[in-house]
């Protein structure tokens, strides 16, 4: 029974969460800005946050007709539906094999094939509304070294949560072998909790379980110190000043060669973070309610939310 008060005191359900932070915290309005990929990316790039370089926008079955053109040269994209999500259509591919091309996984995929997911995308096949889609074309992200080390085939991404400006938790989500070299946790990703205040790995979590160690590489994922911590928390604030959700969820990849790149914004942050840091979002969330962050900065946001972490 204290197990069961202090879950209750703790832990933050999808009802509160949806009744408490999420409704009264997001507009509706900005719904739509987050939802299309395509427009979240060219807000941040005007605000001067650095996305991953899109390549050609797919509207209209016209446009999948001119693939080839578009990829001739390039042996490393990143095809995605503007309004997915769950990680469902996104197609990473890493090379060329002859006329073929070689997603993350490893597994071929011909010319032809690309075309027709490109076409599924715009009949809305990966859509959240099932409505008319567009297919984006984007730089592949190249994973950096650390994190590189323990990600199967794949580039893992650093999930923050921003509440009304301060970053509150983080996690990292691993590709694996079932997840087809993609770091989406319904997909078969692994999630890992990272120390706000400190950048370092905490627990790894796969589905439901606790596991300390890649499910494919059999490396220790636990202890590990994500480069540029700080200018990752930085980025987050800021997304907020950008797109004003309160309760909102900032995707960052590090790129190799370019550093924090944010991948996408959701208006919908799951709540597995919980599981992945062993701790529960409620009591860190009324702290900050209870807080004006109208006036503050990003670096005095960050200063919060890295505080109320450590203690």
């Amino acid at each position: 029974m204290a197990r069961l008060r202090w879950l209750r005191r703790q832990a933050l359900g999808m009802n509160r969460r949806n009744i408490t932070f999420l409704v009264p915290y997001n507009p509706r309005p900005l719904f739509a800005l987050v939802d299309q990929k395509e427009i979240t990316k060219r807000t941040l790039v005007a605000a001067g946050i650095p996305v991953p370089e899109t390549y050609a926008e797919l509207s209209m079955l016209w446009d999948v007709r001119g693939l080839a053109r578009i990829l001739e040269g390039r042996s490393e994209f990143v095809i995605k539906p503007a309004r997915g999500s769950g990680g469902g259509g996104v197609q990473v591919i890493a090379g060329r094999r002859g006329a073929d091309f070689v997603k993350a996984s490893g597994a071929l995929i011909s010319a032809a094939e690309l075309e027709g997911h490109c076409s599924d995308i715009l009949a809305g096949a990966f859509s959240m509304s099932q409505r008319a889609d567009t297919a984006l074309v984007e730089y592949r992200v190249k994973a950096d070294a650390v994190l590189g080390a323990i990600s199967y085939r794949g580039v893992p991404d650093v999930r923050i949560l921003v509440f009304r400006g301060v970053p509150v938790q983080a996690m990292i989500r691993l590709p694996t072998r079932a997840s087809d070299g993609r770091a989406n946790l319904h997909m078969g990703g692994m999630a890992v909790g990272v120390d706000l205040a400190t950048g370092v790995t905490t627990h790894g979590s796969l589905g439901r379980q606790p596991c300390a160690e890649h499910p494919d590489l059999s490396c220790p994922v636990v202890g590990v110190a994500i480069p540029g911590w700080e200018t990752i928390l930085d980025i987050a604030a800021r997304c907020y000043d950008v797109v004003p959700l309160g309760y909102l969820g900032v995707d960052v990849v590090l790129d190799a060669d370019l550093g924090p790149l944010v991948l996408e914004l959701n208006a919908r942050p799951g709540l597995t973070i919980q599981l992945a840091n062993q701790r529960g979002l409620r009591p860190t969330l009324e702290t900050i309610a209870g807080i004006d962050t109208g006036d503050l900065s990003v670096a005095e946001r960050v200063r919060i939310g890295t505080d109320l972490a450590a203690h």
